[in-house]
């Protein structure tokens, strides 16, 4: 019998082209074909990538190449796209180091609009409109077919009027466009999302990515994996204090980006302490008292000897070293394509120690 996987995908913008690769070198070697591949989880950039390759698996499709030429049109490709990514992010850089200072506004703001609207004049409209580049590159008409089976797709928002996190899962309700953008929706960029009289900001205020809930029932249903692979963008160790101000904020924002991941996984590491301690045991149970059934989570191994495997793929480390939080929005071409390159290479090592290739 296949082990059942699930692929969660970490999110940070542009920078998620790295998961990309490697959801492309999955494909390449054939992972659906060994594992069964039971879910994928992400958030914004992740939750993207993640949807493309739950697509492909529904489709029947045997490479992901839909992924790849979703970040291809992605990216900047005439010249003023390019002069307006270039502009943009040398403007963030300045604004980091301190050199200009910030200007806040609201992106619902009669100035915001109209400084989007000139700024967007003789763009292809994918580039300028995340919804538009999404239908352009997947048929919503089929989502209804996918609802309710494996594999299930789980992307994670943050309701801002309730407060309360959200998980958008095809297990529950059918996939929109609406529910990836309101996965990336960057507060201070985008208008806030609303579906069905709720209103939803980034995934990177939810989980980033979701990981708990893969093994909730109520979440995926009965599609419950053996093991979680996630592929992780933002670094967790650095080698240096930072002290300019912009490392200082680089820094930061890379451990936002990782709270909820952690959090995540600190409560799997729980349960399978107390597997291994053998508290699910019957003879644990009734030395305590215990004679009443407890229901032991189908999502961890009956083997208390063995722990639930959570293997994470991340990015070259002299590539981690190269980036800024300015690197989550740069579009330019060559910088997607480093990227992927990276992911196929760190997916291509992956697949190596674990003996499929």
């Amino acid at each position: 019998m296949k082990s059942k996987i699930a692929i969660a995908c970490q999110g940070g913008g542009s920078q998620t082209a790295f998961t990309a690769g490697v959801l492309k070198t999955f494909f390449k070697h054939k992972v659906q074909d060994k594992y069964d591949i039971v879910s994928l989880s992400g958030t914004s950039g992740g939750g993207i990538c993640a949807f493309f390759a739950w697509l492909a698996l529904h489709l029947g499709h045997d490479d992901c190449e839909e992924l790849i030429e979703f970040w291809q049109d992605n990216s900047a490709k005439t010249g003023r796209e390019q002069f307006i990514n270039s502009l943009m992010i040398a403007w963030i850089n300045a604004v980091n180091k301190g050199i200009i200072p910030t200007l806040n506004q609201s992106p619902t703001s009669e100035s915001a609009r109209a400084i989007a609207k000139m700024t967007t004049v003789g763009l292809r409209p994918e580039f300028s409109d995340l919804k538009q580049l999404l239908i352009q590159h997947a048929d919503f008409t089929q989502m209804e077919d996918f609802k309710g089976k494996s594999p299930v797709l789980v992307l994670g928002a943050c309701n801002i009027l309730s407060g309360r996190l959200t998980k958008f899962s095809s297990y529950n309700e059918v996939i929109k466009p609406e529910h990836l953008t309101a996965s990336a929706c960057v507060p201070n960029i985008f208008p806030a999302v609303e579906i069905n009289g709720q209103a939803y900001w980034d995934g990177l205020f939810s989980d980033n990515p979701p990981i708990d809930v893969l093994i909730k029932e109520a979440v995926i249903g009965p599609f419950v994996p053996d093991e979680i692979w996630v592929i992780k963008i933002n670094p967790t160790t650095t080698d240096h204090i930072p002290t300019e101000i912009s490392d200082i904020h680089d820094r930061r924002n890379q451990l936002e980006g990782n709270i909820s991941l952690f959090q995540n996984l600190s409560q799997i590491e729980f349960l399978n302490f107390l597997f291994g301690l053998g508290a699910y045991k019957k003879s644990h149970l009734a030395a305590r008292g215990i004679t009443h059934e407890i229901r032991i989570p189908k999502s961890f191994p009956d083997d208390p000897d063995k722990p639930y495997h959570i293997p994470m793929i991340e990015m070259s480390p002299e590539l981690q070293k190269s980036l800024n939080f300015a690197g989550k929005l740069d579009r330019d071409p060559e910088h997607i394509k480093l990227l992927i390159d990276d992911g196929i290479k760190q997916g291509t090592k992956f697949l190596q120690d674990i003996g499929m290739i």
